[in-house]
């Protein structure tokens, strides 16, 4: 008579040994292999600890309305200037020519925060004067919220000559974030809250540009204007001003951070289990092999009471 199956469970052995015993070296030795190796794989693969990350966030970027222009009037190094700071323009005596400025700062996609500052300069001229190259310096608000609070002043600087007199120049282009070290995670990071030009300042010197542009250079982070192509008109006529027009985008920006702890532990606990599974399914089914076979002495003990009908 055929028979067939009607139940199954599964039935539990423990496998007892001596404390000093080949199989409690072995079960040793299993548990070593199985947890150590995971954490020397992960870290010598470059990836376990991250020391620094990304986000990306678009600034909250505000124009400062702080302007300092300088024109090349000829090859000699004669010049004209302008700024919004009274005590430059006190010191400039004859070079000050005051120019038209319009500035208007756009929310293009409407989110809240403004996307566009368009720039707009007409210098005068008198009808003997050239121009052959321009310097603006621009000063802005720079925010970040996100991760960490960063709070700072920073600036646009545009600069470009040519030995043919011009006209007219355009310039396009996004102020782009430079970080030199990561930022926090979190807190609030103030230090470059400080005026880029110390517009209390009497002497010349605190204005030279070389001197501002030097000084803001040796910051960890700084802001630059990326400008690929800059266009110089010629042809001006005797009674037209000099323009200057300036399109400056605040993109969204690639910012680097330094982890919290729970971040850190969080992709080093994924890259340690990753292998971790493997050699624990690996070794599970040697040991399953070795005490099953009998290949180590142990004593086999059932655990629960079978019974039988």
């Amino acid at each position: 008579m055929a028979s067939y199956e009607v139940f199954r469970h599964p039935v539990l052995l423990r496998y007892r040994t001596s404390l000093w015993s080949k199989a409690t070296l072995f079960l040793l030795l299993v548990l070593a292999l199985t947890y150590i190796p995971p954490l020397l794989v992960a870290y010598r693969s470059q990836g376990f600890w991250i020391k620094r990350s990304s986000y990306e966030e678009q600034p909250v970027v505000r124009f400062q309305y702080q302007i300092v222009l300088l024109a090349a009037t000829s090859t000699r190094g004669d010049y004209l200037a302008w700024s919004t700071f009274p005590h430059l323009n006190h010191l400039l005596g004859s070079n000050l020519r005051t120019p038209v400025v319009s500035v208007r700062e756009e929310d293009q996609n409407q989110d809240g925060k403004l996307d566009l500052l368009t720039f707009q300069l007409q210098l005068p001229l008198k009808p003997a004067e050239q121009l052959y190259g321009v310097q603006l310096l621009l000063t802005f608000s720079y925010r970040l919220f996100r991760m960490s609070t960063l709070v700072m002043q920073s600036l646009a600087f545009v600069q470009h000559s040519s030995p043919v007199p011009g006209a007219k120049l355009w310039v396009g282009g996004d102020l782009r974030l430079q970080q030199r070290t990561p930022l926090p995670h979190r807190g609030l990071h103030n230090v470059y809250n400080v005026s880029v030009i110390d517009a209390s300042s009497p002497f010349a010197s605190s204005y030279d540009l070389e001197k501002i542009m030097r000084s803001y250079q040796q910051r960890n982070l700084t802001t630059v204007l990326s400008c690929p192509a800059p266009i110089w008109t010629v042809g001006r006529a005797a009674a037209s001003p000099f323009e200057l027009n300036a399109e400056i985008r605040y993109p969204v920006e690639v910012i680097t951070y330094r982890p919290g702890f729970w971040e850190t532990i969080k992709f080093a606990w994924i890259q340690y289990v990753s292998v971790l599974l493997v050699l624990y399914w690996v070794f599970e089914r040697i040991q399953r092999f070795v005490f099953q076979n009998q290949i180590l002495p142990t004593v086999v003990v059932p655990v629960g009471k079978q019974h039988r009908w």
